[in-house]
């Protein structure tokens, strides 16, 4: 065989090699085609793409999937179906059937839904990448986890899908990482700007509204910590004062006796004293006082932040509430 039929021959192998590769791009290009052939954006759903700074790429594997942002709790579950007693804000239904996201209302929980649209286009984006694409982008994202991951919140955040999705840890780690830390090592961060044009707006949505619930609860913890403390000093100095009264009525008593029987000198020799300890106490019952007033002020604030983050909570909660029965 001469060396140009040896090339013809290699050619036409490649070729031959080639073919199911470019059969699958190109039927998934119709699929697209077909997707988005009478589809135009809402404008939520177009705000999400440009306020996550999708690139084209993104913004295609986004509104091929037809993003639903629901406000309706009961209508969401039925098309994010999870664990009825779970809170999910988000889900993509694979082999681009689709991207549902939750409504969040709270102005202080601005972010919400665009992390959400970013983590669920991600798992879009991860189900086209090729095999050995996708055992590449594994790789870094499990080297990184085991090795380069401390956001303790994330670690947990993975650690929770191991125990739901087991089967897809890797794909939710592609999500995960890719919306909520910050900075990553070289090879992830230029993966991830096909996606975005700039990555950072997406971890900084997510940082300021974890921040509404972290801070708060690190508030309650703290002015819980300070009631106990209080709590206790409050009861010492009940005990004192109840100590310290009981001694004056003794020694008032002493001194009634005194004078009503003569004893003019013992009475005003105990006088002195006895003044003394009646202004200790009254001094110490002001200090229970403000104590008290202290830690009704305390309560007030436990109370109030309780009830701020208890809000925030229920604007997520998409939990399925089983209805009473009648």
């Amino acid at each position: 065989m001469n060396f140009a039929k040896k090339i013809l021959l290699a050619l036409a192998v490649i070729a031959i090699l080639t073919l199911p590769f470019l059969a699958v791009t190109k039927a998934q290009a119709i699929i697209d085609w077909w997707k988005l052939r009478n589809y135009t954006a809402p404008a939520a759903v177009s705000s999400l793409a440009q306020q996550d700074t999708m690139t084209p790429l993104a913004t295609h594997i986004f509104y091929v999937n037809h993003p639903d942002i629901e406000s309706n709790v009961a209508r969401f579950r039925q098309d994010c179906t999870v664990a009825e007693q779970a809170i999910v804000l988000g889900c993509y239904h694979s082999d681009q059937d689709g991207i549902y996201i939750y409504e969040v209302t709270n102005a202080q929980l601005d972010g919400v839904e665009q992390v959400t649209a970013a983590h669920e286009m991600l798992h879009g984006a991860y189900d086209r990448l090729s095999t050995k694409e996708r055992n590449y982008i594994d790789g870094l994202l499990e080297n990184y986890y085991k090795s380069g991951l401390k956001d303790q919140s994330v670690i947990d955040e993975i650690n929770l899908y191991k125990q739901t999705e087991p089967n897809d840890v890797v794909n939710e780690m592609h999500s995960v990482f890719g919306t909520e830390v910050a900075n990553l090592p070289a090879p992830l961060e230029s993966y991830y700007r096909r996606y975005f044009t700039n990555r950072s707006v997406i971890t900084t949505f997510a940082s300021n509204y974890e921040t509404e619930f972290t801070s708060r609860q690190s508030e309650l913890n703290g002015t819980s910590t300070q009631l106990n403390t209080l709590r206790t000093q409050i009861d010492n100095e009940e005990d004192s004062l109840n100590s310290q009264l009981s001694q004056i009525n003794t020694d008032k008593t002493t001194l009634d006796s005194e004078r009503s029987s003569g004893q003019t000198a013992a009475y005003n020799a105990g006088i002195a004293n006895y003044n003394h300890e009646v202004n200790v106490y009254n001094n110490a019952l002001e200090v229970l006082k403000n104590d008290i007033a202290m830690y009704n002020q305390l309560v007030n604030s436990y109370n109030s932040l309780a009830s701020e983050l208890a809000a925030l909570e229920k604007s997520i909660d998409t939990r399925v509430v089983p209805q009473a029965a009648p």
